[in-house]
């Protein structure tokens, strides 16, 4: 979940390095780092806080170097301080290290080291692997790229690594395992390693994504070597980036969050772009094309996500069964690898993950492949493990994900799963003609539909006034919706740090009802559907209580209205097509409630963008 940044070539090595942990912040945000080699010695900083405390700190200092490494951590062993900040060192300052991942044996490593007469700084398992490096070196008399490929076989646990010695002023070394790390190869010797290509692009489109236990020796002479765990060479296989740098920047909002909120129209018609032509009645999702019989004959379809994507899976859970008729199962990926689950070769399992590397998820997937099932994705980013490791899947081109709390990650994500319900749909003959063709029309119509709720953005901010200062809240929905309302009330948990739960409308007599009280904000999706008679009389039971009842009601709704404190209209749209919709106001809540309050929306306390821990 940290960010890491490395450059070596012909410049000065510091800028890049600052600018790439600029860009990785929303990985990590505890402290930062950098090392910089130069004239046989390494220089070190690190400070707690953001990237820029550890510029302040080095803005009197002439920090020189033609390469170096640099980390923005979020903490797992030891608090965030200064000591605990990568990069870590060896005891003789002659090799630095940073680290994403977990190294799970770290403490019987320390104690053998501590036997050693070795002594530590920190509370990380950091140091202890650089340590470990250093007394390898030593011991067996090999330079610190061959100590580090024999001290991974030594280790257990995910890391992502990139080290470098002032004695080969002209090489880093770079190591991956369950945790993202891209090399990129710039002109006349100059390369780049990164947690993901953001801090890339500005310099070359041409990159490595490295495989688990692969070890790159990056050498401005020599050039890109790689090879495995077990020191077989391995040729590189260098891809080119989509990503554009003008996507990585704010585009005059305030906030990535809010950019990403306004962006969806365009994501959500990316998704289907070339995928969906409702004028001539066809979907073409080419991505699964071959796998389509092997899941309308599955068992079951079994969705694993964590967080957002859990919430994006199941509402495909259920499009998937109401439309296509398939079994559908959704599962908190971090449980579902640990509970011994009944997997079948005839299941096919789908991942979902903006990031395509959240740990969790990933393990899901090499269980469910090592049981003999199908495993397909649904990831964001091009390149990603998860995109890898699967059978076949879809990207979402939804573009880069900036904000830690996910917004067009998620629609991107429904719009996905729409398209898979649709085509199994017809496949199979569980929807009629009329119908398919009704709904592809419906499809293609909700970017301008998101576009006609965004043009209440000062609406929906003069609601948020009146429940900046809440200390808890509570959303409702049924059907497609509940998955809504638990995504509504995670955003604004994230961002906001008011406590808040999403249930079922019907559930909330079987506990959440004894909380509510003229001071508890009441989020009701309460569009027209089957259930709409239903959650209008959940509203009359909040009402009895005195809750604030905030609706979001389809357009023209009169009777709602009269009810609720507040009302937020959509436009009008299938039941099937509401989630699409009803989430983009309790996102837009989420975010003016957060800034009204003073929070840092783009980087919440505590979390990360991309989780690659368990």
């Amino acid at each position: 979940m940290c960010g890491i940044v490395a450059y070596i070539g012909h410049k000065e090595a510091y800028p890049i390095i600052i600018k790439g942990l600029k860009r990785l912040e929303y990985r990590g945000y505890d402290s930062a780092g950098i090392a910089i080699s130069n004239n046989g010695a390494l220089s070190v900083y690190k400070k707690q806080g953001k990237v820029s405390n550890l510029e302040a700190l080095i803005a009197q200092e002439s920090v020189q170097g033609t390469a170096g490494i640099g980390h923005t951590r979020w903490a797992t062993h030891g608090e965030p301080n200064d000591i605990n900040a990568h990069p870590h060192y060896s005891s003789d300052g002659k090799i630095a290290l940073i680290h994403n991942g977990i190294i799970e044996n770290y403490d019987a490593i320390k104690k053998e080291l501590i036997n050693k007469g070795y002594s530590f700084r920190s509370e990380t398992d950091t140091e202890v692997l650089v340590h470990l490096v250093d007394d390898i070196s030593k011991v067996e008399g090999v330079w610190y790229g061959e100590a580090l490929r024999i001290a991974l076989n030594h280790v257990v646990g995910a890391y992502a690594i990139v080290a470098i010695s002032p004695d080969f002023p002209d090489r880093l070394v770079a190591a991956r395992k369950s945790s993202p790390l891209v090399v990129g190869i710039g002109e006349n010797g100059e390369y780049f390693c990164a947690s993901d290509a953001s801090p890339i692009v500005e310099y070359t489109k041409n990159v490595v994504y490295m495989e688990d236990e692969e070890i790159a020796v990056i050498d401005r002479k020599e050039g890109l070597k790689l090879y495995n765990i077990g020191d077989q060479p391995k040729t590189p296989y260098i891809q080119k980036l989509e990503l554009e740098l003008e996507a990585l920047e704010k585009g005059g909002y305030e906030h990535f969050m809010l950019k990403e909120i306004h962006e969806q129209p365009r994501s959500i018609h990316d998704c289907f772009r070339g995928r969906l032509n409702a004028e001539k009645g066809w979907i073409s999702l080419g991505g699964i094309r071959d796998y389509e019989q092997k899941m309308i004959q599955a068992n079951r379809l079994i969705i694993v996500a964590c967080g957002t994507s859990w919430h994006a899976g199941l509402v495909g859970e259920y499009l998937l069964e109401d439309l296509a008729r398939i079994n559908v199962e959704v599962e908190y990926a971090s449980e579902f690898r640990y509970r011994n689950p009944i997997i079948h070769e005839n299941d096919v399992v789908i991942a979902i993950s903006q990031s395509g590397e959240t740990a969790d998820t990933l393990a899901a997937l090499e269980l469910a492949k090592s049981k003999g099932a199908t495993i397909l994705g649904i990831c964001n980013v091009v390149g990603s493990s998860i995109s890898r490791i699967t059978d076949a899947g879809y990207y979402t081109h939804a573009g880069p994900e900036i904000g830690v709390a996910s917004t067009k990650a998620f629609t991107a994500q429904v719009t996905i799963l729409t398209l898979m319900a649709l085509q199994l749909a017809h496949k199979k003959g569980t929807i009629s003609q009329s119908r398919f063709h009704e709904l592809l029309s419906e499809l293609e119509a909700i970017p301008e539909k998101v576009k006609q709720i965004l043009a209440k953005n000062d609406h929906v901010e003069s609601i948020s006034k009146a429940y900046k200062d809440a200390s808890n809240a509570l959303y409702l929905g049924r059907g497609s919706s509940f998955p809504v309302a638990l995504e509504g009330a995670l955003k604004l948990k994230e961002i906001s740090y008011i406590h808040a739960e999403g249930y079922p409308a019907a559930e909330m007599k079987h506990g959440p009802i004894a909380l509510i009280d003229e001071n508890m904000p009441v989020f009701v999706i309460a569009t027209q559907g089957n259930s709409y008679e239903k959650v209008v009389s959940n509203i009359q039971e909040v009402k009895a209580r005195k809750g604030k009842i905030i609706a979001i009601v389809t357009e023209g709704d009169t009777h709602v209205k009269a009810m609720a404190d507040h009302v937020i209209e959509i436009p009008a749209a299938d039941e099937v097509l509401v989630p699409l919709l009803a989430t983009v106001p309790l996102q837009l809540l989420s975010y003016f409630i957060a800034v009204m309050r003073g929070c840092n929306v783009d980087q919440p306390r505590n979390l990360a963008k991309s989780v690659t821990v368990e």
